[in-house]
């Protein structure tokens, strides 16, 4: 019997012309913050435009506050056929991309692919507020959510894949935790802590299954 082939480590794996651009934008990044300069840069870049592989790419961000969730980023997907491997902070990483909602006799919504930031802050007032996580990923391996509702409703769905701390507080209203979802922390998984206040209103906390199995709301 033959031995089946084996499973190219993702970091041999040849890079597209939009790989190399994600990282040149991490490292244009980080000089306007001051943590490279120009001539740092310009010899970065030139790594960059003559990287081959993932492998090639990752040392050039190692050193950097996002270098090694944004390495993760650019890495392609496991082999058809082969089993994933979870890995720590294989959801966390890169920048904000929002860090509110606000909805004032309104509707809102945070969902689909975006990052959270270390602080999200959202306040409905005779408004409404859906905060969908299941496809998120998280700035960093922390992260707040503050919901207040006042005469309003916030939803927050979290996937499996998280662990979630609810520690709100209704008056005259519902701070409510239906997630079902691990509370205590796990090596290599996010950790969301969600907080606030509901007066006359709710916020509810769901279980929503990511993208590609059947979505189930408690």
């Amino acid at each position: 019997m033959s031995e089946p082939p084996a499973v190219p480590d993702p970091r041999e794996m040849r890079v597209s012309n939009d790989d190399r651009e994600r990282v040149a934008r991490v490292l244009h990044d980080a000089m306007a913050e001051g943590r490279l300069t120009v001539t740092e840069l310009e010899e970065r870049l030139d790594k960059v435009y003559a990287a081959k592989t993932f492998g090639d790419l990752e040392p050039l961000l190692r050193d950097l506050p996002v270098g090694n969730q944004a390495a993760h980023l650019t890495l392609p997907p496991p082999a058809p056929g082969t089993q994933p491997v979870a890995m720590p902070g294989n959801r966390i990483g890169g920048r904000g991309t929002s860090t509110g909602a606000v909805a004032i006799m309104s509707g809102t919504d945070r969902k689909g692919i975006w990052t959270v930031p270390p602080t999200f802050t959202s306040f409905a007032l005779m408004g409404g507020i859906e905060i969908d996580l299941t496809q998120a990923r998280f700035e960093e391996a922390e992260t707040t959510i503050q919901a207040f509702a006042f005469m309003g409703g916030i939803e927050i769905y979290v996937p499996d894949d998280i662990v979630v701390q609810v520690n709100g507080v209704g008056f005259m209203g519902a701070f409510e935790n239906h997630s079902q979802s691990q509370a205590q922390p796990r090596p290599g998984l996010p950790l969301v802590r969600i907080t606030g206040l509901a007066v006359w209103g709710g916020v509810d906390v769901k279980r929503r299954k990511r993208k590609g199995a059947k979505e189930i709301e408690d």
